[in-house]
């Protein structure tokens, strides 16, 4: 039993096999997955594979990266779409400093905008954060977002980051750095995170896991995060996929 919590079906790279891949996920006991949605094509595509699949559900949110573009009409679609009863969190959403298309005074007002939506409409959140920890800190707690909270998708900071993460109600979740033989902070965190605020994630079909490392990444090499998790923290696989899928389902009121 594995929850993929991140993947984007919904990306273009999937558009030729997604029906094999998704096969693929099931056969290796993946059994649920949030396809994420951050502009209006992949939300457009997340909400035709949720009523295809009954274990996939969606989040729905604005990159901050395309944050220059969303309009009030975009936010008013993520509010519609919120009511759906599949779709289980807003996002992703957060601050991309790395990327230099959205000025970030517009990624930090269109985030407060979406985690006040999720207020409003009671659901969790996703956030994307790159190269822009302390603003994305600051305004999780200006805005009170510990009131949803949700999940620190593919987290790379550090384990004093990640206190004030959980301290706020949010979820640490990795992804296939955490596999990566030279990545030795994803790896010390997510040894000292308690496992009961733990996540797994693909964000398929990119950052894919050793030993496939350099090709496309999907849900099925979800086991591969689970597996190394489960060798860090000297547990079995088993109780690391129990536990993290137990956590999703929490997060997303997922019965």
């Amino acid at each position: 039993m594995l929850f993929d919590t991140h993947a984007h079906l919904n990306a273009t790279q999937f558009n030729e096999d997604v029906e094999q891949v998704i096969e693929r996920a099931r056969a290796e006991g993946v059994s649920h997955i949030v396809v994420v949605g951050f502009d209006r094509p992949t939300i457009d595509r997340a909400m035709e594979l949720v009523e295809q699949y009954s274990f996939i559900y969606a989040a729905v949110g604005w990159h901050p990266v395309d944050a220059i573009h969303m309009t009030d009409e975009d936010l008013g679609m993520i509010e519609r779409l919120a009511a759906h009863p599949k779709v289980v969190a807003l996002g992703e959403m957060g601050l991309d400093y790395y990327w230099d298309q959205s000025p970030k005074e517009v990624q930090k007002e269109v985030f407060r905008k979406q985690i006040r939506l999720a207020k409003k409409v009671k659901l969790p959140i996703i956030i994307h954060n790159r190269d822009a920890t302390a603003d994305i800190i600051d305004i999780l707690r200006e805005e009170n977002a510990g009131e949803v909270g949700g999940v620190m998708h593919c987290f790379s900071g550090s384990i004093e980051v990640a206190r004030q993460c959980i301290d706020m109600n949010f979820y640490i979740s990795f992804g296939g750095p955490v596999t990566f033989k030279n990545a030795k902070k994803p790896k010390e965190v997510a040894k000292e995170i308690p496992l009961d605020r733990l996540l797994i994630e693909t964000d398929c079909p990119y950052l894919t896991p050793h030993p496939f490392r350099g090709k496309r990444n999907e849900p099925s090499y979800v086991k591969y995060v689970a597996e190394a998790i489960a060798e860090l923290k000297g547990l079995s696989f088993e109780e690391v996929a129990q536990k993290t899928s137990d956590n999703a389902k929490r997060l997303f009121g997922i019965i």
